[in-house]
């Protein structure tokens, strides 16, 4: 509120709500916020913003918002208050955060589409990759991980750009055409099949359907998703 900060609060749950009734997660008592003014869905390491139809709307950097995706540094405004949204995983994203816009799956990884009219995943699409992401995560913490990978793309309009796969499960695709993810484990690097489009045809590595079990991945191995060919290259 103005130069003060009033608190901090951690968007340690998937739906955190704000607004003026006591029973939001982040409670602004002014009359210029609505009783449910905004809500913020968390997903893996992204956060995204979403209004409420409140009475005065919500902003993100001075623009006026209904649905937003959200990155390190953005000021969301809600009446008189302004709350800062700080995460340190997409800071480091550096030169690759407008590629992986585009590449990898955000916002509808939520249910959010980023764009109105866009395809958004189906609800067990989503409860799929949050299931694959935990167990990921669990087992890397556990034992000794596969080292790193990277994927190169070979077509479209991204052709030579470089991903890193330093997360425990990387979605790739677009939802309502073919979505698949690339998820690590202590075996190594595989690919899984999330959902195709009207046709349901599956991914393809070196010109064959990966099938619906997690296919493990060598390196150079060329893989295709939603039309785009990438290949595979394991870091030594």
């Amino acid at each position: 509120m103005g130069d003060r900060v009033i608190g901090e609060h951690p968007l340690n749950k998937e739906c955190i709500t704000i607004g003026r009734k006591p029973d939001n997660d982040i409670q602004i008592d002014n009359l210029a916020v609505s009783g449910h003014h905004a809500q913020i869905i968390t997903i893996l390491n992204d956060s995204f913003l979403e209004d409420l139809n409140s009475t005065n709307g919500t902003y993100v950097n001075s623009k006026s918002i209904k649905k937003h995706a959200l990155s390190d540094g953005d000021v969301i405004a809600i009446g008189k208050h302004q709350l800062k949204y700080i995460n340190e995983l997409t800071a480091k994203k550096g030169g690759n955060e407008d590629f992986e816009k585009t590449m990898i799956i955000r916002p509808d990884a939520a249910g959010l589409p980023s764009n109105p009219g866009e395809q958004q995943l189906s609800a067990e699409s989503v409860g799929m990759l949050k299931a694959e992401h935990e167990q990921a995560t669990k087992a890397a913490e556990e034992t000794p991980s596969a080292g790193s990978a990277k994927l190169q793309i070979l077509s479209g309009a991204n052709t030579g750009k470089e991903l890193g796969l330093t997360k425990a499960l990387t979605t790739l695709g677009k939802p309502g055409v073919q979505v698949a993810a690339i998820t690590r484990r202590p075996q190594g690097f595989f690919l899984i099949h999330v959902e195709g489009g009207t046709d349901e045809r599956r991914p393809m590595v070196n010109g064959e359907d990966v099938g619906s079990q997690a296919h493990p991945l060598k390196d150079h191995d060329i893989i295709e998703v939603a039309g785009v060919k990438m290949e595979f290259f394991l870091e030594q």
